[in-house]
């Protein structure tokens, strides 16, 4: 039950970006890859990226989004269920999406990333990330 809850609600922060863009067609609902190419689609619009950095944008979102999902469905099927460590396993993921970017785009494109929520995305991961670096080091005091 608690696999269930988490893996919802990593689905709905994960595609929460998506919802505004996301159109149905024929009634049904886009898949992974679809929601992937709605967001470069929108960065592309949004941070004004060349046919390139688009491409390499929709390339890196699939890879970064399937190897998430396989990971986090390799834990539910394990029966996780501490629900930090599916934060951990998402922010890795993340951290490696904001990596790929940062090589893709120019730097005031990438200041603009940062500027429409990005900054504020990664300052949640960096302060999650210290709060169990502390807690880490006091159990083992």
């Amino acid at each position: 039950m608690k696999g269930k809850f988490v893996v919802t609600a990593l689905a709905v922060v994960l595609f929460s970006s998506f919802a505004a863009h996301a159109q149905s067609t024929e009634g049904k609902t886009p898949d992974l890859d679809e929601r992937c190419e709605m967001q470069a689609d929108r960065l592309e619009l949004d941070l004004k990226l060349e046919p390139w950095q688009t491409f390499r944008v929709d390339s890196t979102l699939k890879a970064v989004y399937h190897g998430m999902t396989d990971e986090i469905n390799d834990m539910q099927a394990a029966k996780i269920g501490n629900t930090s460590l599916y934060q951990q396993v998402q922010d890795k993921w993340l951290d490696r999406l904001d990596e790929a970017y940062m090589k893709i785009f120019t730097e005031d494109q990438w200041n603009e990333y940062l500027k429409r929520g990005a900054a504020r995305l990664r300052k949640a991961r960096d302060k999650r990330r210290e709060k169990l670096e502390q807690s880490a080091v006091q159990k083992k005091k």
